[in-house]
This record gives C-alpha cells, structure tokens and sequence, in this order.
C-alpha cells in the first residue's frame, strides 16, 4: 500500500510549484485529480509525455467558465480530502470555487492556495517568477560568488522548494488535523514565505559567526574555496571540506598535506588565494582522474554532472534515482518508505482522458455529461 493511499486530492491546474505540489502527492500514493483547461494544448513540439508534473495523474478537462463546470468541481470537493490552486487571488472566488464555497460543501477540505507573494499584502495581485520570489525573500542575494549577478538553478529554490514542497507540507498538516478534528481549512502557501523559511538554516550559521550580509563572508556563501573547479577536460568537479578533519582528508589526498598556503583554513583572507591554487590543482587532471582519486572518500567530493550524467552515475543508478519511461528523463519519487513503496513513473494520461470516468464517479448520469458537453463544459476535448 502506498504511504498517502486513500487521500483525494482534487488541483486546479495551473503552472509550476502547484502542478510539483500535486505530483509529490500522487507520487506518494495519493489519488489526484487533475482538473485540466479544456482549451489547453501542449507547446509545439512537447510531447505529453514531456508534462513530468502531470504523471500519476487522472485527468478532466473542463471550461470552468462554462454553464455547470463550477458545480463539476464542487462534486469532486465532496469526495475529496484537498484542493490546489494556484490563480491570482481572487480569481478561484469569480468563479464561484473559493474557500468559503468549497467549505461549504466539504467542512473537512484542506484548501491549498498556491502563490508566490501570499493572498496578502501590497504585492498579492503583482505577477512574478521564481527569482523575483527569491530574491524579495533574501535567498537570491547568496546564490552567486561576491561581485557576479545573482543566478540560481532555475525552478528548484523558489517555485518547488519554498512553493510547492511547503504546500505540500501544508496540506498534509491540514488533512491531519481535519481527520482527528474534522474541520478543514486554507493553507495560504507563498512562495516567499516558504523560500525566506529555508534560509534559517544559513541565517543560524551566518549569526554564529556576526559574519556581514556582504557576500563572501560565510563559508557557505561563495567566498570561501569551498566550491566547483574546473578540470584539464572542461568538466567539473565540487569539494565543501568544511570540518577541520574533512579538510585534512582533502589536503593529503591532493598533495598540500603541510603546504604553508593551506594552513590557516578559517582566514578569511587567504581564501581567494587558496581558491586559486586549487584552481591551478584540479585543472592538472581529467575530472575522471579526480573521482579516482577522491569520490568516496570523507575529503566531501563530487562530481558536477549533468541530469544524463548523474542517471548513469554507480550510486545513482543503484539506487535507482532515475528513470525515462517513453524516453522522458525524470526521477524517481522521494522521499522512500520501508513499508510503503511509492509509485512507479510512467506515461501521463492524455489531457481529459479520464473526464467520463470521473463523472460517473461523482454521480453524473449519461444525459447529465451530455448536457455539460453541449454547453461547453469540456471544451474540445
């Protein structure tokens, strides 16, 4: 039995963390319905297969404009356990499908309502993107070395970390407490919320040490050597030897055991030169040459590999990280359970492929579905 089976989630579907949120969830074994545009279609040359966040999905395709399509979602509400959305604020409202609606209708439903400035506030109707959200929350400002603009790998810290993995935190929390209490409620999730959460870690280490807000003042922040080299080949590799005796590992196995540039590890103005001299260092060898050397041992290495590259990587492939089922690349469900296997990737259902289903399910007779589709209901679809 899969960890969240038995849990019904009903998302609006819109873009980035709120699809992610939904994915991690029917990963994980919940039933997620997926309530998809009628007039939606995917961009030239996409495959649907390529909509990674829409697999373990089932699909509906409604017009939730048209005549009937609102109180289709709110059939689904009843069943369910959850909702996502991710619109503007305000907009789930005009449509007749805000809280209070959904509420009514289902008191236990945990409403997840996914954004990146919060339904509050003088920026809530603003549009915006993942580094616009990151970088208002403070995140943004430690992604690059001092001096260099600031550029964070795409997606991964605002829109699903401090977006879609906190709704999803969220959400469970919520269905938790709806279940021993039976009252649901709105998970107001944003995206600057969640991403200035996850810099307490970083906020903690930089306090211990009355270290600046100036970049490169931190060990973890770009200034210290601590970071990716180029190798002979082009290719990278990436060494944090933070701990003293970490640090002791790395400088014996590369050969600076005693080298008088390397002895004061904590100088926070050695580091730049130290960087250098580990620059000439790893540019003497391949980055295969390197991993022999070091991958595996306590001198905190790795290699810097691509998405491909880490697919076919010993440990990854091991431990089966990845897959490409119709020749998508993605990853595999996490976190694991030792009891409760999650779900295996495979292909998306094609958009509004399970719409009849789902009706008969929430009690539409024959001459009901053909009555939405004659007003529009569904779209083309």
């Amino acid at each position: 039995m899969n960890i969240l089976e038995g849990v019904r989630v009903v998302e609006i579907c819109g873009i980035g963390p709120g699809p992610f949120c939904g994915m991690l969830l029917a990963d994980l074994g919940a039933e997620v319905i997926a309530v998809e545009r009628a007039d939606a279609a995917s961009k030239p040359g996409r495959s649907r297969d390529s909509e990674i966040v829409n697999r373990g999905k089932r699909s509906i395709a409604l017009d939730l404009k048209a005549p009937g399509a609102a109180e289709v979602v709110l059939r689904l509400v009843e069943r369910s356990d959850a909702l996502i959305e991710g619109m503007r604020p305000g907009v789930m409202e005009r449509l007749g499908l805000g809280p209070d609606v959904c509420l009514a209708r289902r008191p236990s439903l945990v409403y997840g309502r996914m954004t990146g400035w919060g339904q509050g506030g003088p920026l809530a109707q603003a549009a915006g993107h993942d580094s616009n959200y990151t970088g208002l929350a403070g995140a943004l400002w430690y992604c690059s070395p001092p001096g260099q603009p600031q550029f964070a790998t795409p997606t991964i810290v605002g829109d699903v970390g401090g977006g879609g993995l906190y709704l999803a935190i969220g959400l469970l929390a919520g269905i938790l407490r709806a279940r021993s209490g039976g009252r649901g409620q709105v998970v107001d999730a944003a995206i600057v919320d969640g991403t200035a959460h996850m810099m307490n870690l970083l906020m903690g280490a930089i306090s211990s040490t009355r270290a600046s807000w100036e970049r490169g003042k931190s060990l973890l922040d770009g200034g210290h050597w601590s970071r990716s080299y180029r190798c002979a080949d082009g290719l990278w590799i990436n060494v944090e030897a933070l701990e003293p005796h970490f640090y002791a590992e790395l400088m014996e196995r590369l050969g600076l055991k005693g080298d008088p540039r390397f002895a004061a590890q904590m100088d926070v103005a050695q580091w730049p030169a130290q960087g250098e001299a580990l620059e000439a260092v790893f540019a003497t060898k391949t980055r295969a040459q390197w991993c022999e050397i070091l991958e595996g041992t306590d001198a905190c290495f790795a290699p810097v590999l691509t998405p491909a590259e880490s697919a076919a990587h010993p440990h990854m492939a091991a431990r089966g990280v990845w897959s490409a089922p119709n020749g998508v690349l993605q990853a595999a469900p996490a976190p694991r359970f030792s009891d409760s296997p999650s779900t295996v990737p495979n292909a998306v259902r094609p958009r509004g492929a399970d719409t009849d289903a789902i009706l008969v399910e929430a009690g539409y007779a024959a001459q009901d579905i053909a009555r939405l589709r004659s007003a529009g209901a569904f779209g083309g679809a």
